[in-house]
């Protein structure tokens, strides 16, 4: 037990550290990390991808919470931005969460790993943007959002991969762009993991300590690591050049879907 503790608490700090820095919750290291634990543990196969997204979920709402503050600090969170995307956020949250539950755990995987490849192929590509793009109107920002929560709900991560590149498209300078999703991963966690919560709930086979799709030793221990390091994250987002935190984020989402694609 201890070395699974273990293995979650340096889960936690990497993801900690990613989500500071980058914007995103985490959910890209998170879940396929707590796949392999789950079916370590003698998770039952179904339910262990399914576990791992509601957990990863419910593990971001301290660290994106750790991290925006970080930011608002620093006085880099867009709010009328976020203002702008939550409700959208909320409710796609709330839909990707039901969707999930019921997507056979292989499809879950694909899903994943295909979601990975296309952000990172997105940010690699790295076309700038015109310099007429601006934000879309309430509409359309509602759209994104509804957008950025669904996926997100479905994949178990903060948005991070989507937020972050529709506002640089959007001509919001990077380190905003940064500090504004790492807010909008907030509201997209706290719907998710109760999505998830909700819709797992009567499942059966479920391991003792979990709430639905959510397995509390897991979130506790990911939870302290990561919280704590968020905040270096934060630092270390605001000390780097921009060019290299682009290409950061990008060879991170690169390395991340290659791996998961590969299994």
């Amino acid at each position: 037990m201890l070395q699974i503790v273990t293995i979650y608490v340096l889960v936690g700090a990497a993801a900690g550290s990613i989500a500071g820095l980058l914007g995103v919750g985490g959910g890209f290291i998170i879940v396929p990390a707590l796949i392999f634990v789950f079916h370590n543990q003698g998770f039952a196969p179904d339910l262990a991808a399914h576990l791992a997204i509601g957990t990863s979920l419910a593990t971001i709402v301290p660290t994106s919470l750790s991290s925006l503050l970080a930011h608002h600090r620093r006085r880099a969170v867009q709010w009328p931005v976020f203002r702008l995307l939550a409700p959208g956020i909320i409710f796609g949250a709330l839909v990707g969460s039901t969707v999930a539950n019921v997507l056979p755990g292989r499809i879950l995987h694909a899903v994943f790993g295909l979601f990975a490849l296309i952000a990172a192929i997105q940010l690699v590509l790295n076309r700038p943007p015109a310099p007429h793009c601006r934000l879309p109107g309430r509409l359309g920002m509602v759209g994104a959002g509804s957008f950025i929560g669904a996926v997100s709900g479905i994949t178990g991560i903060g948005g991070g991969s989507l937020t972050v590149p529709f506002l640089l498209w959007c001509n919001i300078e990077v380190r905003q762009a940064v500090a504004t999703s790492a807010a909008c991963g907030f509201p997209i966690a706290v719907s998710g993991t109760l999505g998830f919560m909700a819709s797992g709930w009567h499942d059966s086979g479920l391991p003792a300590w979990s709430t639905g799709q959510v397995y509390w030793p897991a979130v506790l221990a990911i939870a302290a690591a990561s919280v704590l390091f968020a905040q270096f994250g934060a630092r270390l987002a605001h000390l780097l050049p921009v060019k290299l935190l682009k290409r950061f984020f990008a060879v991170f989402l690169v390395v991340m879907s290659v791996k998961l694609l590969l299994g």
